[in-house]
């Protein structure tokens, strides 16, 4: 049976984790590394750092944190947010992440995702994809943290990031960020459905079953979240816990 992943999601911003709503109201949380330790320690699987800023203020992703983090936590760890360039895939790698994830500089060049895949492998090159329901009923996907409606379809973009090189998707629902309300399970299962790669879930993660049904109903690889887990609502490894009595594969 396929083992699921717990992956907690910290959003860096001038060196700080931050947490907000729907990409907005903004409140600072803690240290990228004290968190990181805190949940390498607490049972989460990997962990993945968004420096979200970066792109909308057109600038490299800021890198003095994860070299921090890589001396203090024992689990693979994702950095993203500003990475343009294979330079940035390597500088990342170099300081101690395990892969690499982009999102508006792919929309942008694609070719970037089959560069960093064939130089690195595609288990290093994650592609993150912002998602929000738009006027004909379908996902659109935004860039420069959801300011940009790109006018692409989420699903078309899915399938052409998989088959452009990237090893693995992170799809986040703007619509949920942050809301608590339940991951857009719609979405998920359209994108899962119809790619061959991990999926992870990332957007309105509430209640464990919020988590659950991501899984049970959507057949994503890893659920993703942020709130819940900074501010202690949830713990992880009782979260763990009642994923497997739901009957999910999970390492506790």
């Amino acid at each position: 049976m396929l083992t699921r992943r717990v992956i907690p999601c910290l959003d860096v911003r001038d060196g700080r984790v931050v947490k907000g709503k729907k990409f907005t109201d903004i409140v600072d949380v803690e240290d990228p590394e004290v968190l990181g330790e805190y949940y390498s320690r607490a049972g989460a699987d990997e962990l993945v750092f968004y420096d979200i800023t970066a792109t909308n203020d057109a600038r490299r992703i800021s890198l003095e944190f994860i070299e921090k983090v890589a001396a203090r936590i024992n689990i693979p760890f994702c950095v993203g947010g500003g990475v343009n360039s294979v330079e940035d895939f390597t500088d990342i790698l170099r300081r101690g992440a395990d892969k690499v994830s982009v999102n508006s500089a792919a929309v942008r060049n694609p070719s970037l995702i089959t560069e960093a895949s064939l130089k690195f492998g595609a288990q290093c090159v994650v592609l993150s994809m912002d998602v929000k329901k738009v006027d004909d009923g379908k996902w659109g996907v935004f860039i420069n943290g959801g300011r940009i409606d790109t006018g692409l379809d989420a699903l078309e973009w899915a399938r052409e990031g998989v088959r452009l090189g990237a090893g693995e998707l992170v799809i986040n629902s703007i619509d949920a960020d942050g809301m608590k309300e339940g991951y857009d399970l719609d979405l998920l299962k359209t994108i899962t459905s119809n790619v061959g790669v991990p999926v992870i879930a990332s957007g309105g993660a509430g209640r464990m079953e919020d988590f659950s049904r991501a899984v049970l109903e959507a057949d994503v690889d890893g659920v993703l979240a942020a709130s819940v887990f900074h501010y202690k609502e949830i713990e992880i490894r009782e979260l763990k816990e009642y994923m497997r009595s739901k009957g999910i594969e999970v390492r506790l």
